[in-house]
């Protein structure tokens, strides 16, 4: 892996980023990647890794000191979020929630809401994200939770689903269409729902294929009322929000989807220099070194792609939604592609649960689902090279 620790090695981390990324990766090694078969098996909220992280401090990390956060760069938050990643996928997805819940709130929100509710997140409030309805993936515009405005406080009727963490969260970052204004683009609205919220329900959660340990709810909205105050920007600014905010979080799904790769590299390796057949290791064979070259370097320019989009943030750049997209797009794509070959170098024990692959290769699937599917994506990236 010299090739690797080469890359990283020539990151420029700051001696206080090193310092909490050798933190983040001792608690990854030893709390979060212990903790992960049996979270994965129970399909139990991982709430021991949580509250491991909570202690550690990690969501203080894009928190504003004005807030009691210990605010530190997007690239270090995308490396936890890879490490963390790593060790758990479902863990993973928790915590990078949070930020994809509250970077938008922190970035559009009124002074007084920040106030009030970024304390909590960065003491470790969980935190949800929620704009998918049954007619709304993808494409958001057609999502039809209703804001009716009633005097100080705001009515909401409707339901979302597969919300990730929706039914321990204590903050959701909820979005909806502002009644009265009959534009489906220009109605869409942000505010914050506050756990046990009037009228708000969990249906149930869902049972699913990866990331079992990290919870996907559908929840519902019959009258619940919130107080105006907790408005994220004006009725029908919602979309901008919404796809700027984007821009940040498909990153951190990459770095997500990195994690999961680099940990299916690794087994990989480690059991094709162990495996032997007809006499050699299966990693001597030449057809399966091609394949291991072909994916080392995959994963070599998908590193310092994500890394580049991390620094693009960190320079305070504006318009970075393609690079955002392409770091997504080649990071769940290679995810996939890597935790599929390490299964099939394992032979019949990639197929058992014994074997860390298999649950790679379940977790995998939906970094090319959510965040837009990869079809967006591409669509996305291939129409930014028209001519306009």
């Amino acid at each position: 892996m010299q090739i690797f620790d080469r890359f990283d090695d020539s990151r420029g981390w700051s001696e206080g980023e090193r310092i909490l990324l050798d933190q983040v990766t001792r608690l990854a090694d030893e709390v979060i990647a212990p903790n992960a078969e049996r979270f994965d098996r129970e399909a139990s909220f991982p709430w021991e890794n949580v509250e491991s992280i909570r202690e550690l401090g990690l969501n203080a990390i894009f928190v504003p000191d004005a807030y009691g956060g210990a605010p530190m760069s997007y690239r270090v938050y995308l490396e936890c979020m890879k490490l963390i990643s790593e060790a758990c996928a479902a863990t993973g997805i928790v915590y990078g929630t949070n930020f994809h819940a509250m970077g938008p709130v922190l970035d559009f929100g009124p002074e007084e809401l920040k106030a009030r509710i970024m304390p909590r997140v960065a003491e470790g409030a969980i935190c949800s994200l929620a704009i998918t309805e049954p007619n709304a993936g993808s494409d958001a515009t057609g999502m039809t939770t209703r804001f009716s405005p009633d005097g100080d406080e705001i009515v909401i009727d409707g339901g979302k689903i597969f919300i990730t963490s929706g039914d321990v969260a204590d903050l959701i970052l909820l979005f909806g269409k502002w009644s009265g204004i009959e534009d489906d683009r220009g109605a869409i609205t942000a505010l914050v729902l506050e756990k046990g919220a009037p009228g708000f329900t969990v249906e149930r959660t869902e049972d699913k294929m990866g990331i079992r340990a990290s919870s996907t709810a559908v929840l519902s909205f019959d009258d619940c009322r919130v107080p105006r105050a907790n408005l994220v920007g004006a009725p029908g600014e919602g979309l901008s929000i919404l796809l700027l905010s984007l821009n940040k979080s498909r990153p951190s799904i990459a770095s997500h989807a990195l994690g999961i790769a680099d940990a299916a590299f690794k087994d990989m390796v480690a059991f094709m220099n162990d495996r032997r057949q007809s006499g050699q290791r299966i990693v001597d064979f030449q057809g399966n070194q091609f394949m291991l070259a072909d994916l080392a370097a995959e994963l070599a320019m998908t590193k310092a792609w994500i890394d580049y989009v991390g620094r693009l943030v960190d320079g305070g750049a504006k318009d970075y939604g393609v690079e955002a997209s392409i770091a997504k797009l080649r990071a769940s794509d290679l995810a996939m592609k890597m935790t599929t070959e390490a299964v099939q170098m394992h032979g019949g024990y990639g197929f058992c649960k014994d074997f860390r692959v298999e649950r790679l290769m379940r977790d995998a699937k939906i970094t090319q689902i959510w965040e837009g599917t990869n079809q967006i994506h591409r669509q996305f990236i291939g129409r930014s090279f028209a001519r306009r």
